[in-house]
Order: C-alpha cells, then structure tokens, then sequence
C-alpha cells in the first residue's frame, strides 16, 4: 500500500496547536463497533436489544448508516475513525492485488503492515493524541504499532499482543486477573468470539477506570462470525446480537465507574449490514475460460481477482491489452448471473475508491454482487456460477442497500435524547467525536452529526 507522506502529521500538529479553543481534557468518547450488526435489527422484534435500545431511546439513533464501499471490515472501520473513504485513507479492502509482486495480500488481521504504513488520512486518536488527549483502541483494525494510541492492543492473534500490544498495559491487566494471555488460545477457536468480546470489554473497563483515555475504539467480533456461518436472521444470529448487547451492558457500566463517565459520549455503530448467500459467482472461472489465466498457473496472468464478499476487485494484468480488456470484462460480467453492478474506473470516484494513477494497488474494476450470491475465490470446474453446499452469509455489497445500512446510536454526554437522524454517513462518525473532544479535524470529509448534539 502506499506510504503517507509525512508532512500530514506535521500540518495536524499545527493545526493543533493554533486551534483557537483548547481541547477538553475532561471529557471521553468511547466508540464500540460491533462487527455485522446491521441496522435492521434495531427494529427487529426478535432482536434482544435491550441495552442498545434504551440508549437510542436516551440519546440519538440513525435509521441506517451507509458504509464504505466494499463494506468489508477493514476499510469500514478506517473510515469510521478518519471520515474519509478508502479512496482517501488508503485502506481500499480487506485485501488487494500486488501487481508487482503478482500475488495477493491481506490486510485483515494486519499480517504485514503498521498503522502508519496503511493509513493515509489523519485518525480521531491521531487529531486528539496530537492535541495532548489520551488514548486507547482494543482489537481496532489497521491499528498495528500505532504511535498515537496511548494503551493498544492490535486485532490480532498469532502472538501480535506480545509483539505489538503496549507492554506496560499487558502488565497492569494480568495483575488485575484479566486473562490476556488465553487471547491467542481463544482466536483459534470456532466460538471464541463469545470469550474474546467478553475480555475485550474488561480490557476497556480496566483503561476507562484506571487512565480516563478521551478517547477509547474497541471492536467486538462475534455477531460478524455466527453471520458468516448461518447467515442473518437466524436463530443463531439473534443468539450472538443477543451476547453482543449483554457486553454493550458491560461497558455502559465500565463508563459509569470511570471518573469520566459523566462526561462520556458513547457512539454504537457497526461496519456493514449482512446478506444471506446461497449461490458463488467464480470470476477465476471465467478469467481461466476467457485465456487470461492458466488452470496450472504456469504462464503470468493476464488478470486476476480480489474478492470481498459481496464485492470483487479485478485487476487487469496485461499492461499493452488493459483498456481493451478492461472494457471485454466489464462487458462480460454484466452478463454474469449474480452481477448486480460493474464499476469502471470513470466510476470510482462514485463509490469511494482509488484510481491507479491515485494509488498503485487500486483495481481496473469492481463488481458488486446481488442479494444471494457471493464471490469466490475458487477456480475449479466449468461453471461461473455454482449452488453453495449450505446457506451463510456475506458482506461487500453496494452499501446503499438496505440490509447492508450499519448502525449508529449517539448516547451519554452531550447528545440530544430522542433524535432520529435519519440515513446518515459512516464519514460523519470521526467529525463528531472531534466536535464532542474539541478538536480541529479539517481532513475529514464527512460532518459533524449536528443534530444529534446539544449546544455548547
């Protein structure tokens, strides 16, 4: 991915310290994603929402937040705490296509970049640590060796704590019986989503009460995991928002122990919605029968793909042919059963991604998937399009469609009791946060959620 240039961190410094009004020191926002909760559920009767509906009922709700596009995890939550979207913050996918080195890489669990090595737009806990705020992020994605974040501990597992967590911290937690140390256990382990969320919320109990941070990021993982499985709408997804309420309860009452609690502002919000899926879309299948790949892989591709779910990147490989394949492609997968829409580089500043001239890594085309179906990585077989062998559930999608709206709920200090903000923007999160913190954020694009705060 593309390096930031340094320079951003020096204007963001000036920016700071000529800031006309002083930060408030005496104040905490703590934004709690929790992975997969789409919007829908807020008004599901199904859905055991106590907790979460008794603050939207006490503070401020959005009917649906519209994501970035693909509303895949990693971009999602960058955008969250930078209010720009991928085509600006650099992080484009949960993975993207090396051209050079001809192969594929992850982002998703930060594998092999630092924070500062992916992200190219000034952050919440950059703007507030910059401001002389303190603080913390728990299991945030494309958080890895972050300098701005004062206690961390990276979304990985695999021994990432103990190479990239802050080390003084890990020592204060084990003291406080808090078991860190099971984390790598638990992230090898189908179901131990249910334990990581529930120690992620007594890590943040640990800081809120024992360091006052200003400014707190934890992401709660497991309703994202049962949904891959079994799909929205389940029993078995209703189990997991169910669990995920229960740890929203406990950090409601970590905020009310903490001496800042009466001046916390809590932000509830979610990175994408969900799709069942019962049908794959193989791209690698159709490259194969069109000559640009080989089955044996012993010629260099001609193109390749990048899928997210309900969304897939293709990168054209073959430099003197690209505009010409480019355009055969386009033309080809709009006639893919399960294609709901192709996007050529004159769209892609409509859906919030890069151009290559922007950034090297950027795809030739995107695609989005219809509702029931998701793009696979596989290249076996004949057929383009094939049944799954169980119905789950995706995301990746465009993200103006309804199921695939996050949620927002504003609750605690400063925020208007009662306020339906309508469909609102996943730009808009960082801005607000800088608004409540008294911070200058002017790399944002997205704004201030006005209505859903007080006057000053």
């Amino acid at each position: 991915m593309p390096r930031p240039a340094p320079l951003w961190f020096v204007v963001l410094g000036l920016l700071c310290a000529s800031a006309s009004a002083e930060p408030h020191a005496d104040r905490c926002v703590v934004l709690v994603s929790i992975d997969g909760l789409a919007g829908f559920y807020l008004d599901d009767p199904r859905a055991e929402l106590p907790t979460l509906r008794r603050l939207a009922r006490e503070g401020a709700r959005a009917s649906g937040m519209v994501c970035s596009f693909p509303t895949v995890t990693w971009p999602n939550h960058t955008t969250l705490v930078t209010g720009t979207p991928p085509a600006k913050h650099g992080v484009i996918g949960n993975n993207y296509f090396d051209r050079a080195a001809g192969k594929s890489v992850q982002l998703l669990v930060d594998p092999v970049f630092d924070k500062d090595q992916i992200v190219t737009s000034p952050t919440i806990y950059d703007v507030a640590h910059e401001a002389g705020l303190k603080t913390s992020g728990i299991v945030w994605p494309a958080t890895r060796a972050a300098k701005t974040l004062d206690w961390t501990v990276p979304d990985m597992g695999g021994g990432g704590w103990a190479k990239f967590a802050t080390p003084s911290w890990l020592s204060e937690l084990r003291e406080a019986d808090i078991p860190v140390d099971r984390h790598d256990y638990w992230v090898t382990q189908p179901t131990g989503g249910v334990q990581r969320d529930w120690l992620y919320t007594r890590m943040a109990r640990q800081v809120l009460t024992q360091h006052s941070p200003n400014v707190l990021m934890i992401h709660l993982v497991e309703v994202d995991h049962v949904e891959h499985k079994y799909g929205p709408r389940t029993v078995d997804a209703y189990w997991a928002v169910s669990q995920a309420d229960d740890r929203l309860r406990d950090l409601v009452e970590a905020i009310a122990a903490s001496p800042l609690g009466p001046k916390t502002t809590l932000f509830v919000c979610s990175d994408h919605g969900f799709y069942p899926i019962e049908r794959d879309i193989r791209p690698n299948v159709l490259l194969r029968q069109l000559a640009l790949t080989a089955a044996d892989k012993s010629a260099k591709p001609k193109a390749a793909c990048v899928t997210q779910g309900g969304g897939c990147a293709i990168y054209v490989l073959d430099d003197a042919r690209r505009d010409d394949l480019v355009l055969q492609l386009a033309e080809q997968f709009r006639h893919t059963e399960g294609v709901a829409a192709v996007y050529l580089p004159d769209d892609f500043a409509k859906i919030g991604q890069p151009s290559r001239a922007v950034n090297p890594n950027a795809a030739d085309l995107w695609l989005s998937a219809a509702k029931g179906y998701s793009f696979s990585d596989s290249a076996a077989g004949e057929q383009a399009v094939a049944p799954r062998d169980a119905v789950a559930g995706t995301h990746g999608y465009d993200p103006e469609q309804d199921d695939l709206l996050a949620t927002c709920v504003l609750w605690g200090y400063g925020v208007k009791p009662g306020v339906n903000l309508g469909r609102i923007s996943n730009l808009d999160v960082a801005p607000t946060m800088a608004k409540v913190l008294g911070v200058p954020m002017p790399s944002a694009d997205g704004k201030p959620l006005a209505a859903a705060l007080k006057d000053e």
